[in-house]
């Protein structure tokens, strides 16, 4: 059965992103904290460079990904990732889909009615691996919803001290985690909670 497992990075003080949007801070971790090479897929296929804790906890993370879920802020500061996301077919939460999309050969599609049929749509396409999240404010819709199973932060060795927190907005609080999974890498902790049902 497919999981909806929450990934980002994530300052010591619960920012991930700066005032501006930027987030080069949180995700320094992936470029120059080791020898190690991880290679994504997609369109925009990227090289990370990071310690051996680091990739095989990628490694580890992307092979149980089926499908991700994200936000259209994710979506238009990734540059759509070229058209295919290297983690599995994308699907945008959004309230319009933007001009010039879908696009033929393209594995990110458009969702407008709602965090409900974005999960059920990516679930589907997942089969039986993981639905992975991304982006602040629908990782928030998620657990205000109650659809969210997993939790992983990479805690990043800085603090931002303003900007866009995670764990803003939420409304099923008190929302208790079960114990975490730790692996510490360089300039990074992976933290992985699995989100208690109520």
């Amino acid at each position: 059965m497919s999981k909806v497992v929450a990934i980002m990075s994530m300052s010591l003080d619960g920012y991930v992103a700066d005032p501006e949007g930027g987030v080069g801070e949180v995700f320094d971790w992936y470029d120059g904290s080791g020898d190690v090479e991880v290679h994504t897929g997609g369109s925009d296929a990227m090289t990370f460079r990071v310690s051996e804790p680091s990739a095989e906890h990628l490694r580890g993370l992307t092979s149980e990904l089926g499908a991700m879920l994200t936000g259209r802020r994710t979506f238009d500061a990734a540059g759509g990732w070229g058209g295919n996301h290297a983690w599995g077919p994308a699907f945008v939460l959004t309230h319009h889909v933007p001009a010039g999309w879908p696009r033929p050969d393209s594995n990110v599609h458009f969702v407008t009615d709602g965090i409900e049929s974005a999960v059920n749509r990516a679930k589907a396409a997942a089969a039986e691996k993981s639905v992975g999240v991304h982006g602040a404010d629908t990782i928030q819709q998620c657990l205000n919803a109650g659809l969210l199973e997993e939790i992983h932060v990479d805690l990043a060795a800085v603090l931002l001290g303003s900007g866009f927190r995670l764990f803003d907005h939420l409304t099923r609080t008190p929302t208790t985690l079960d114990n975490p999974t730790v692996i510490a890498g360089v300039g990074v902790t992976h933290l992985r909670y699995p989100v208690r049902k109520a």
